[in-house]
């Protein structure tokens, strides 16, 4: 018979045991939370986790700002945050008003205070930052423009540690020129300049060659090359044009393992009041064999004051949308004009390389690209759909095209 004290130690060592099955199975059986974008949103929609690659260390939730959190917290069934890629992009255009404006349009400060929502690696904007480009402005209210962009945008975007690659736009500092060869706005080019080469108002970017910063430089941010041109006018001289090509093929260009290229203008007209020679880059078709010959993967673009992601032969064209006053109906269509942003997601294992997540800004969700045109056909040339190519237009697509521009100018 065992004794009073074998008995126990024998429940004792039960006991234990039992304890320990239990904690194992409650770490081997902790659920993992849904990575479903149509998951619905709980009471720590507030948190945003950055999804990482298996080798990275686990990260910690972002806890959003209140009024990101408040913008976040009115979408329906919540904000859309896709994948993250390799390296995130948040990119902004056209984000002024009528002329001389210092005020900026809601959406504007609304894509700003999203930042936190998307935390990309950083922030370009193809052009039109401040509202220039009027002979009577005077130098006080130039630099007024400007003070107000950087408290809107280029001030917060320093408070967050954001590099900011931009190129100038018409309204912020146009390249036009007279008969005689000089700048027409060379007043506000010169202001323009002044407020950018401040160290004050330092954009963050990596340079690889300032050459004639703001209006043409190069930067890169990991493996990415990016260079900007002037393209706030529809002319690059050759001059200018021979340092774009010696610039793309320098050594940092050709490391990195996908180029871009911002500018104002883009080389295809896609929206209504827009489709004329001066509204897009001239000799178009020789600066796209240009790019091409040099493996420039996307040109993007602002001016036309629509989101249109389009490609022709090997060249990608995201044509922005708009943050300011003065969306654009696109070009043979009756698709009703709408304000958006993009963030592009850059994933170097993809063969596309890219992928756009754009946003309409009134209702917060994303444009799919079957609500866009199959293809727009521009006074200098079809463009199409990203994710459509020439074969899979109609008959009545093409005969459509060839009617408007002829057979030479309807191919992609």
């Amino acid at each position: 018979m065992l004794s009073w004290r074998s008995l126990l130690r024998t429940f004792l060592g039960i006991m234990i045991g039992l304890v320990a099955t239990i904690s194992l199975h409650a770490c081997q059986t902790e659920p993992n939370v849904s990575s479903s974008p149509n998951a619905t949103p709980n009471s720590e929609a507030n948190k945003v986790v950055v999804p990482s690659k298996p080798e990275d260390k686990p990260k910690k939730a972002v806890v959003l700002p209140p009024a990101t959190k408040a913008i976040v917290d009115r979408v329906p069934n919540g904000l859309y945050n896709p994948p993250r890629g390799d390296i995130r992009l948040a990119v902004i255009s056209d984000l002024n008003s009528a002329y001389g404006s210092t005020d900026y349009e809601p959406e504007v400060d609304k894509a700003i205070t999203l930042l936190p929502f998307w935390q990309p690696d950083m922030v370009a904007c193809s052009g039109d930052m401040v509202a220039g480009q009027y002979p009577s402005l005077t130098e006080e209210q130039m630099k007024a423009m400007w003070a107000a962009f950087d408290d809107h945008v280029a001030a917060p975007l320093r408070k967050a540690k954001l590099p900011f690659g931009f190129t100038m736009g018409n309204h912020d500092a146009s390249g036009a020129r007279s008969i005689a060869g000089k700048f027409l706005f060379s007043r506000e080019r010169d202001v323009a300049s002044k407020y950018w080469n401040d160290p004050a108002h330092d954009s963050g970017v990596e340079f690889v060659d300032r050459f004639e910063f703001p209006f043409y430089y190069s930067f890169k941010y990991k493996d990415v090359f990016f260079l900007t041109w002037d393209g706030s006018s529809d002319l690059i001289p050759k001059d200018k044009l021979a340092w774009v090509e010696k610039a793309l093929q320098s050594p940092e260009a050709k490391a990195a393992k996908i180029k871009i290229l911002l500018g104002h203008l883009p080389l295809y007209a896609v929206t209504v009041g827009r489709d004329s020679a001066g509204e897009v880059m001239s000799n178009a078709e020789e600066l796209r064999a240009m790019l091409e010959r040099n493996n420039v993967h996307t040109y993007i673009s602002g001016h036309h004051h629509g989101y249109y992601p389009a490609h022709k032969g090997k060249l990608q064209l995201l044509h922005m949308g708009i943050l300011g006053g003065g969306p654009r109906p696109y070009l043979g269509s009756r698709m009703p004009p709408r304000k958006s942003m993009t963030v592009i997601d850059i994933n170097f294992a993809s063969p596309e390389l890219t992928t756009y997540t754009t946003y309409d800004m009134r209702t917060m969700q994303p444009i799919k690209y079957d609500e866009l045109p199959r293809s727009i056909n521009g006074h200098n040339g079809m463009v199409l759909r990203r994710d459509l190519e020439m074969k899979d237009l109609s008959a009545s697509e093409r005969a459509t095209c060839e009617k408007q521009l002829g057979a030479n100018l309807c191919s992609a």
